[in-house]
């Protein structure tokens, strides 16, 4: 079978068991951005600093698989991220944080290549979060139920993972000061 199928030439694409829509579509924008998501976390599992985080990341990233393919299904879906997995990650970051000093401000998003890499990947993760939340808004549209839990947690466990990044390289964080 061959890579190209030539069946979005036109700038449409089709949904899992649905429609073709727009590739601009905002659920093609939603499951897009999630897949994003997924490459950016492939990346910082390349880096050395992120050996200690690599099962977590790898599982998450199998999770952003499943909510990818719910996002692409129209209607009624079989849902894969459940609530379990929201208290997954909320543990996760209970867990990294009693190695980090409590924030006293604002950080740049900086530090170590691995840490650098996970704010790179918060930040999409953050943009996932708007995208699916501007899905959910649309009406006649369903989506996972725990979409938005998920990756508002999973945005708050990369920065977590960043400044654990940093702390283990003996990094400080490099606060903002306002102009």
């Amino acid at each position: 079978m061959k890579i190209y199928t030539k069946t979005g030439d036109a700038g449409e694409t089709g949904l899992f068991g649905g429609p073709r829509v727009r590739k601009d579509h905002a659920r093609i924008e939603a499951f897009g951005t999630v897949d994003e998501l997924n490459s950016h976390l492939g990346l910082v599992r390349t880096f050395p600093g992120a050996a200690p985080f690599d099962e977590l990341l790898r599982r998450i990233q199998g999770e952003l698989f499943d909510l990818g393919a719910e996002l692409a299904t129209p209607g009624d879906a079989a849902e894969r991220i459940g609530m379990e997995l929201v208290d997954a990650i909320e543990s996760a970051i209970d867990h990294y944080e009693g190695e980090l000093e409590p924030l006293k401000c604002f950080v740049l998003p900086t530090g170590t290549p691995t840490a650098a890499a996970l704010h790179v990947a918060r930040t999409v993760c953050r943009r996932a979060e708007r995208r699916v939340v501007g899905l959910a808004a649309q009406l006649d549209t369903v989506i996972p139920s725990n979409a938005i839990e998920y990756l508002n947690r999973l945005g708050d466990l990369l920065f977590v993972l960043a400044r654990v990044a940093n702390k283990r390289e003996n990094v400080a964080d490099d606060p903002w000061h306002p102009a």
